[in-house]
């Protein structure tokens, strides 16, 4: 395969440059606007990303023939106020519009949250897609999962590839390594673990522990205030369990979506008859991410970070698909 570049968009923290250059495709230019992981990214791979993109003319970006970029998902969240592009952060898609107009690069190849599929009654999907296909592009996309290519974390994003010879097949994806749990990611115990002691927590009877779709298996709650405001009648012991964060989940399945929001940690798990939460090593593990990556921002900085990453082995599985059809 001769030489193929890509641009690396919205960069964060560098996940999706590591799974496109794990399969031999180079990077040329990069892009992030917020500085802690500007650092981070420069920490890792020695060059610092330019900064906004809105800033940055289109014919100066070097020549390439993959656009790459998770594109800023708040806008599209469902757990923000979805927004989609009537939210600055939305309109940033219409950079990659006019970077791609100028540049014509040979494939797009777009990451997001689920829920842009459904967002605005599912028009805003369809204003992507007829942008792109009015430069030239044949679009296919398809939620994909973190947990079906070999990291234990349930984690569903749309992968989004514009093609400017043949339609991308998603079909020819093959999960890999698809039963890692998170038991098999932990690390072994250290000061900078942090258990709750018995009485903060209760544990369900195991005869309600069920496996979801997901590989998630919930097992019990902490012991938080009961919040009676808001509540139905007769069900305010409920909210212990629908505030995420109180929620605990066994190591002998999948870890839930980690989330850009709980800088403060993670849910809590539940393994060897204790309940911690993991460590930022295990997170970054979550996410394909070795040990020896660099994290040189604070703990909250890198709980941010990470959650706001991508799967790098489900990235990895896309680029190696796109190298076998299209190039």
């Amino acid at each position: 395969m001769e030489e193929v570049r890509f641009i690396d968009l919205f960069a964060g923290i560098g996940g999706i440059r590591r799974g496109l250059e794990k399969q031999g495709f180079t990077c040329v230019f990069s892009s992030e606007w917020d500085e802690e992981c500007a650092k981070t990214y420069e920490a890792n791979f020695g060059e610092k990303p330019a900064g906004d993109i809105t800033k940055i003319d289109e014919k100066t970006i070097p020549d390439h023939e993959i656009l790459a970029g998770g594109f800023p998902c708040q806008a599209f969240s469902a757990a923000g106020k979805q927004k989609g592009f009537d939210d600055t952060r939305g309109t940033l898609f219409f950079d990659i519009l006019r970077i791609a107009k100028e540049k014509k690069p040979k494939i797009l190849f777009l990451e997001n949250v689920k829920n842009l599929i459904y967002h605005n009654g599912r028009q805003t999907l369809k204003i992507i897609i007829k942008h792109l296909e009015e430069l030239g592009y044949k679009v296919t996309y398809q939620v994909l999962n973190a947990k079906d290519y070999g990291v234990a974390q349930s984690r569903e994003r749309i992968i989004i590839i514009a093609s400017k010879d043949k339609p991308f097949d998603f079909g020819k994806i093959k999960p890999k390594n698809p039963n890692v749990k998170i038991k098999d990611i932990l690390e072994k115990e250290n000061s900078e673990m942090k258990f709750l002691s018995p009485e903060e927590y209760t544990i369900l009877d195991k005869s309600l522990w069920k496996e979801q779709k997901t590989g998630m298996i919930f097992v019990g709650y902490r012991n938080k205030p009961i919040r009676k405001k808001g509540a139905r009648p007769n069900t305010e012991h409920l909210s212990r369990v629908h505030k995420q964060c109180n929620r605990i989940y066994s190591s002998d399945g999948t870890h839930p979506t980690i989330s850009s929001t709980e800088i403060a940690g993670r849910f809590h798990i539940y393994h060897n008859g204790k309940v911690r939460k993991l460590t930022i090593n295990e997170c970054f593990r979550l996410m394909g991410f070795p040990d020896s990556y660099k994290k040189i921002s604070s703990n909250g900085e890198r709980y941010r970070q990470i959650g706001n990453s991508v799967a790098i082995p489900m990235i990895e599985a896309v680029a190696e698909e796109i190298k076998n059809q299209l190039f």
